[in-house]
């Protein structure tokens, strides 16, 4: 493991407030409107943000999930406009099914992420516990890749590919504003949950190094609200996934083999609707210490189910 640096070594202090209630349309910038699907749970915080970008001829980012009040409401924020494009971060049934009923009703294009994939594929023996959370009705009209765009009036909507939450993700770009629709890949109120094998940490980790390298001033990200001081708050991140992997690295030298005796002492007083996303996460990290070759699986392959050791 390499320790943390003095330029790393941030702390990663959450913002955990609301800003806005679910249905509420608030005009965050001149060019950024938000409306927060009534979603709201333990994985999603107060609710997916909807993201309406420009005035006249505008895009709409994340339209959220099969919600028709939802829906209805993005529509009555919208009176007067047209939709040129919807965009999709990501395509996980919280994110992107109201795309199809947004489109019908607008005429508009969806476009953004490619369709569902994994990380990699599944191992000998292995289920996807959160196979039921991606959106398999995906239908993109245009697939947008590193460095494509759409825009309208005013604005500027450039695709970033960020892969790690989910192997599709992307981000965008709003250079008019030096801001970044930053999906689930970083978010203020909470880390995101990197879940094999839709989920990858070492993508995850390079999606960060990238961000890293921006001078992006905000994020407005798919839950919860802005980042404002995004090149701190990614210092914390590196920091806390490195805190995270020496967590799991000392489990394993006091003699933890498995990630089920591993999440409870590294995830204390976790409530347990949360222990099998914690689990995925301690399977990422694991994945990423036996591909660098300094944790062994005994079983051959990492899976939930395996053994563990130090090299």
């Amino acid at each position: 493991m390499t320790s943390a640096t003095p330029e790393t070594d941030e702390p990663l202090d959450f913002d955990r407030d609301p800003g806005a209630a679910s249905g509420e349309l608030v005009q965050l910038s001149p060019l950024v409107r938000r409306l927060i699907a009534g979603n709201g749970g333990p994985m999603t915080f107060t609710g997916t943000c909807s993201y309406i970008v420009g005035r006249g001829k505008i895009a709409i980012i994340d339209p959220g999930p099969d919600d028709p009040g939802h829906v209805e409401r993005l529509l009555s924020a919208i009176a007067g406009e047209t939709v040129t494009d919807i965009v999709i971060t990501h395509t996980h049934r919280d994110h992107s099914p109201a795309a199809r009923a947004l489109k019908a009703a607008t005429g508009a294009r969806i476009v953004g992420c490619g369709l569902h994939r994994p990380a990699r594929e599944l191992l000998l023996g292995e289920i996807n516990p959160l196979d039921a959370a991606a959106d398999r009705g995906y239908a993109p009209d245009l697939i947008m890749a590193e460095g494509n765009a759409v825009s309208g009036p005013g604005w500027t909507l450039e695709a970033l590919e960020t892969p790690g939450h989910t192997a599709n993700h992307l981000a965008f770009a709003l250079p008019e504003e030096s801001t970044l629709f930053s999906g689930d890949h970083v978010m203020a109120w909470s880390t995101t949950i990197v879940a094999p094998p839709y989920g990858s940490m070492v993508a995850y980790m390079a999606s960060i190094e990238k961000l890293r390298g921006r001078e992006d001033r905000l994020y407005w990200p798919g839950h919860g609200g802005p980042v404002r001081e995004p090149q701190r708050f990614l210092r914390g991140l590196v920091q806390h996934r490195r805190l995270r992997e020496a967590a799991i690295l000392s489990r394993l030298q006091a003699g933890d083999e498995t990630i089920a005796e591993m999440v409870p002492p590294i995830y204390q007083e976790l409530p347990p609707r949360l222990i099998g996303a914690a689990s995925l996460s301690v399977l990422a990290q694991l994945e990423d210490l036996v591909e660098r070759g300094v944790v062994i699986c005994d079983d051959g392959a990492p899976l939930l189910a395996s053994r563990y050791r130090l090299a």
